[in-house]
């Protein structure tokens, strides 16, 4: 799929072509809060930005436990964080550390899919009997480098295809050299994963808006729930 010079349509091809993968992710998202289990977004870089959408804000569930490590962060230091992601070692060490379950539903957010960190990450999510969704660009996980034996893809067990063009540009259409798109891809279709979880089960828990009156001991109580499981918070 290629991003026209319409944003908005771009994304609401890639929502339609996605329908399939959100919903299989949905119901995997389902299971994973009525069997008592965690969902555990992991990401590098950019790709953090949608962990932060899937980790305590409004609207967002209430049983997810990021899997991160500073040194992914740009924050921490943008070209190490490069580094770090292509560094053997520390996406196992994350995801070993996590005592991870087989209740549990890994959601990886990779644009490419094949750097050590998310390889890693999935690859001992699925020793650990998870489910692993890889919210991915498959045009893109073609024509990267290979810096692992395998791809975030091919470990996937739901694999929602985020039709980021190589190198996450779009603009201008004959040569893209700016205009990310995957940040707001990734952002589109996990709102759509929420609402599908929603429709499936209403009475799993969500955190409410900290900003409206009323809301602090509904979140209080859902912190006094989860804080034991989910170090986070």
């Amino acid at each position: 799929m290629a991003v026209t010079t319409d944003i908005a349509t771009f994304i609401d091809q890639v929502l339609t072509e996605n329908d399939r993968s959100t919903s299989a992710a949905a119901r995997a998202i389902a299971r994973t809060g009525r069997s008592g289990g965690l969902v555990r977004p992991a990401g590098a870089g950019h790709s953090l930005a949608a962990v932060l959408e899937t980790f305590f804000r409004a609207g967002g569930l209430a049983f997810v436990s990021p899997l991160w490590h500073p040194e992914v962060l740009p924050f921490f230091g943008a070209r190490s964080a490069t580094s770090a992601e292509r560094r053997p070692g520390l996406g196992r060490d994350v995801a070993e550390k996590a005592d991870l379950a087989v209740e549990d539903t890994v959601v990886i957010f990779s644009n490419s899919g094949v750097n050590p960190y998310p390889v890693e990450i999935a690859e001992v999510a699925k020793d650990r009997g998870a489910t692993v969704i890889a919210f991915t660009s498959l045009q893109a996980t073609r024509s990267a480098p290979r810096r692992s034996t395998c791809t975030v893809a091919s470990l996937a067990d739901i694999v929602v295809d985020t039709a980021v063009p190589p190198g996450d540009v779009s603009w201008p259409t004959n040569s893209p050299v700016t205009s990310p798109v995957s940040s707001i891809a990734n952002t589109a279709l996990w709102t759509t994963v929420l609402r599908k979880v929603y429709d499936l089960d209403a009475d799993l828990p969500l955190w409410r808006s900290a900003n409206v009156d009323g809301n602090d001991t509904h979140n209080t109580d859902l912190v006094t729930r989860f804080q034991a499981r989910v170090p986070a918070l």
